[in-house]
């Protein structure tokens, strides 16, 4: 195993992570004015260049997401090829969701252009039309993070059982799973629900953080990568 395999898949995890702050809470916290559409349809207007960094940065977090997932399917194929398959493929599955989910972030600056063609709506129902893709956006990307919860439960599996990675961060991933599994479907039960409930961000950030990190300052235990690799080797030659 390459070292650094294992360090630029850790060092894509953590961009990955902080440049999400940004365009998750950051950009909407600024942004968004929760409940008042003429606010909210303003303040992009004023910061249309943060809005549009948003989305630029998200695309920059996709374009990392389809990276990530071949690393991790190469870092973890010796333990479960079909496993790491599907693993990877969860993630690309919830990355393609997103860059669709982009899509409404798109019309929102479109209904807020001010292009002549739009002159046949009010300015109020320009706004609440605003709000309504931004809303749409909010529950594409939910949509999207139930994939990552699919993948977070194999990976953590993976890591688990891999021989070459602490259990201790393959456990934390499975919690996490839940997490991430919680947060979205209450997303879709409960109308009032807010992300970011500690009981289900801890166990997110705790695994989001620790196991880039590892990757990045420790990497894979080489004795324990060769004994995974020769049992997968025996097990294909012995099929």
């Amino acid at each position: 195993m390459n070292p650094g395999t294992a360090r630029i898949a850790g060092a894509l995890y953590l961009l990955i992570a902080t440049l999400s702050g940004f365009v998750h809470f950051y950009v909407p916290g600024a942004l968004i004015v929760p409940g008042d559409a003429a606010a909210t349809a303003s303040n992009i207007v004023t910061s249309e260049g943060l809005f549009r960094m948003g989305m630029a940065t998200e695309l920059v977090i996709l374009l990392s997401e389809v990276g990530l997932s071949v690393l991790l399917y190469v870092l973890l194929r010796p333990v479960s090829r079909t496993l790491s398959l599907v693993a990877a493929v969860s993630r690309i599955v919830m990355t393609t969701i997103h860059g669709i989910n982009l899509l409404n972030s798109s019309v929102v600056l479109l209904l807020l252009s001010g292009a002549g063609y739009l002159t046949v709506f009010a300015p109020n129902q320009l706004q609440a039309l605003a709000m309504l893709f931004l809303d749409a956006y909010r529950y594409g990307f939910t949509i999207g993070i139930v994939f990552l919860a699919l993948h977070a439960s194999i990976l953590g599996y993976l890591i688990f059982k891999s021989g070459y990675f602490p259990r201790a961060l393959g456990a934390l991933f499975v919690v996490a799973s839940l997490g991430y599994l919680g947060d979205s479907f209450s997303h879709v039960l409960l109308p009032n629900h807010q992300t970011g409930a500690a009981y289900f961000a801890i166990p997110i950030a705790i695994a989001e953080i620790a196991f880039p990190l590892w990757l990045l300052f420790r990497g894979v235990n080489a004795e324990g990568w060769e004994k995974r690799t020769s049992a997968a080797r025996v097990g294909s030659v012995a099929s």
